[in-house]
């Protein structure tokens, strides 16, 4: 259900408005329709902004760094600003550090062919009269007659390269086909030894990175809490118009109706004016969905897609019973089921990484459906439990069982009933938001539908019965399909749109058929891995158990994480394509986010 909301208009005497939003906030009822140009052309909000982003970069970073930090050791309290001052200038210490560590990586390995020796060596030798050149040429270039033409002398030489130097008197001109080398001023013996203490510098400051997050994370944290509220409280102070030659402020906003009350009380004790309206057509109004404990746990998954416009139906309720229903047919293990409900910690860290607002109770009953729909196969862990020749389970057999071509029946009968209820929750929408006659047409495809499937069904295609409905579902379908417009039109759109239904109808019922072969593949694979876990392993006793014990521990891993992936997916798409399609959702709604300090 959507939360019925009311439009309050307020005006408030300039000098008494910073006093009236402390008490709003403090209601934290009121979600203000926000001019957002305000907000961006004023320049202390842009330079909250952008600290704010600076807070939220760092406790990011932090984040990942704080597992790694053992215990947290006493420091002196220090202001946010000064918190963050110091964090980067760290990263800055950090950034200098691994900037010299590459330029001098590359110096090592220009240096590494030429051996340790000292550079003012090469200078002495410049100084009594020679010069000194350094080359590199591949093997099959070098010529041995360098040597005597220009004291060529061979420092190294691999596979790919040979490195020589020349000692010439100054001034000659050297001709040969070589790569002069320009050489760092500094010993390789230098480089590394400077190598070795940036990389311990290095670990310093990832030492002090540590601490500083074992220290300060939650002061970051709680300094970006208290600038966001000042940012949000500063966008509403800038939401409001001057009027009255800037003597009052106008500002509007929404609450729910439910909580007026409150805000009647906490106003008429200041004095302060204000108006309650009734949402208009041209609102924008926000979305509060209010359900019940039970399925207030599938709101994520609407939150997933998006939140419906105010005044049309919130579809929570209706998609929840069967979403449990796919995501156990789609998984279809008991064992892997009841798994998930003794393991659920652990499920729901999986699970919130689909959505972090996944709850446990959410988890546990998606375990439930598992082992409920894996009845209906007898599957545990790859193994067919109405195999044993037991009492106990072949009464569960003959009572439960399903077989592939009866599960592949059972999709499409599911199939074909949440789209009828879906088409069911258009009229009823179509109803509510426009009228009953914009139903009609809608309702004429339900007793079409409906009337198809029982003749069928039944055998009485030919009966007066069918073909009174079939007219008077025709009639409906044709002539009400746009009210309001001329007869022929309506029939020519209906005919159109009966083209559109047919084939669109026909994808959607065989989509359902993916909850029958995602169960069968993760039942074939299941067994797969019981095969190998049986098969590879050797005929040594305790190795023989501790092999099959690795494979099917593995496997099964691999196949329940990747299922229940898919058992999630699966039903989402069918859930928002085929169901929300057929049910006229049209979503788009915004999120109500009242303001608080």
């Amino acid at each position: 259900m959507i939360t019925r909301m009311k439009k309050l208009t307020f005006l408030v005497f300039y000098k008494e408005y910073k006093e009236f939003l402390d008490r709003m906030g403090e209601l934290g009822v009121l979600h203000v329709i926000e001019k957002q140009q305000g907000a961006l052309d004023d320049a202390e909000v842009q330079e909250q902004m952008r600290l704010l982003s600076r807070y939220a970069t760092a406790i990011e970073a932090l984040q990942k760094v704080e597992a790694k930090s053992e215990s947290s050791e006493n420091s002196e309290f220090s202001e946010p600003s000064e918190l963050l001052e110091q964090y980067d200038q760290l990263l800055a210490d950090k950034a200098v550090n691994e900037q010299r560590q590459q330029l001098l990586i590359k110096d090592e390995q220009a240096l590494m062919p030429w051996g340790d020796f000292d550079p003012a060596s090469v200078e002495r030798l410049v100084k009594a009269g020679y010069d000194i050149n350094f080359f590199a040429c591949a093997p099959r270039l070098y010529k041995e007659e360098w040597e005597s033409e220009y004291n060529a002398i061979v420092i190294n030489q691999d596979k790919s390269k040979v490195y020589f130097i020349t000692v010439t008197a100054p001034g000659t001109e050297i001709s040969i086909e070589a790569e002069m080398c320009r050489l760092p001023q500094s010993s390789l013996g230098n480089v590394v030894a400077e190598l070795e203490a940036l990389k311990t510098g290095n670990a310093a400051i990832e030492q002090k990175i540590a601490a500083f997050a074992a220290n300060h994370l939650a002061d970051l944290k709680a300094a970006h809490e208290a600038l966001q509220s000042e940012i949000s409280f500063a966008k509403v102070a800038l939401s409001a118009d001057s009027v009255a030659g800037d003597k009052l402020m106008l500002l509007q906003g929404w609450a729910p109706e439910k909580v007026l009350p409150e805000v009647r009380e906490s106003l008429d004790k200041t004095g302060h004016f204000y108006q309650v309206d009734d949402p208009t057509p041209e609102d924008d109004i926000p979305i509060q969905l209010s359900n019940n404990k039970f399925f207030r746990l599938f709101e994520p998954l609407t939150k997933l897609y998006m939140l419906p416009k105010y005044g049309e139906l919130d579809l929570t309720m209706f998609f929840a019973p069967f979403f449990l229903v796919f995501f156990g047919l789609c998984l279809g293990d008991m064992g892997y089921g009841a798994l998930i409900m003794l393991a659920l910690p652990i499920f729901t860290k999986l699970f919130q990484l689909i959505n972090p607002e996944f709850k446990s109770s959410l988890v546990f009953l998606f375990g439930l459906s598992t082992v409920i729909c894996g009845t209906l196969t007898g599957t545990a862990f790859g193994f067919s439990l109405y195999d044993i020749d037991l009492p106990f389970f072949q009464k569960m057999k003959a009572l439960l069982f399903q077989d592939n071509q009866a599960m592949f029946y059972l999709s499409l009968i599911i199939g074909c009933v949440q789209i009828l209820f879906g088409m069911m929750l258009k009229a009823v929408n179509l109803t509510i938001q426009l009228g009953f006659k914009y139903a009609v047409s809608t309702i004429g495809w339900i007793l079409l539908l409906v009337g198809v499937a029982v003749g069928v069904l039944t055998g009485s295609t030919g009966s007066l019965w069918f073909m009174v409905v079939m007219i008077l579902a025709g009639c409906m379908v044709l002539l009400y399909n746009s009210p309001g417009k001329n007869i022929f039109l309506n029939i020519g759109l209906g005919l159109w749109d009966a083209y559109n239904m047919v084939t669109g109808l026909l994808g959607d019922v065989l989509s359902y058929v993916r909850l029958f072969a995602l169960g069968l593949s993760g039942g074939i694979l299941a067994s797969v891995f019981n095969s190998l876990a049986t098969g590879m392993s050797p005929d040594v006793p305790v190795l023989g158990f501790i092999v099959t014990a690795i494979i099917f521990v593995i496997g099964h891993g691999l196949n329940i994480f990747m299922n229940i992936l898919g058992s999630m997916v699966h039903p989402m798409r069918l859930t928002f394509v085929e169901f929300f399609k057929n049910s006229g959702y049209e979503g788009g709604g915004q999120a109500y986010k009242p303001f608080k300090k």
